[in-house]
């Protein structure tokens, strides 16, 4: 399935919806280029991945890279709505205690209304 990007402002945090699957190549660079566009007009952004099947290493690289891109311009993104195998990945990867991952999109835009995330 390809991915499927859509993009919605909640209390002046950017909401990036994902469905499908985040893998190398096309899937892939989609996210990144449609992140790098958002990331100029609000640093501030959530990724809700609660439609994403399926990520492989080369989607793994991508989100990584995003997550450096968030924090250089001096923002972040966080993960919300992860389904069950994609907690299991970024578990098994340990890229659990790099993201800030929230059960749901409000705890992850909560989140930045605290500041500094705990």
């Amino acid at each position: 399935m390809q991915l499927k990007l859509s993009n919605r402002t909640v209390d002046g945090i950017m909401i990036v919806d994902c469905n499908g699957r985040i893998v190398f190549g096309e899937e892939s660079a989609s996210l990144r280029e449609t992140l790098k566009q958002l990331i100029t007009q609000n640093n501030r952004i959530v990724l809700n991945l609660g439609g994403v099947s399926y990520i492989d290493s080369g989607g793994l690289g991508t989100l990584v890279a995003l997550y450096t891109s968030g924090r250089k311009s001096g923002g972040a993104i966080k993960l919300a709505n992860l389904t069950p195998r994609v907690g299991d990945l970024l578990q098994v990867t340990k890229l659990v205690t790099i993201f800030e991952v929230y059960d749901t999109e409000e705890q992850a835009v909560q989140s930045f209304r605290k500041g500094v995330a705990a």
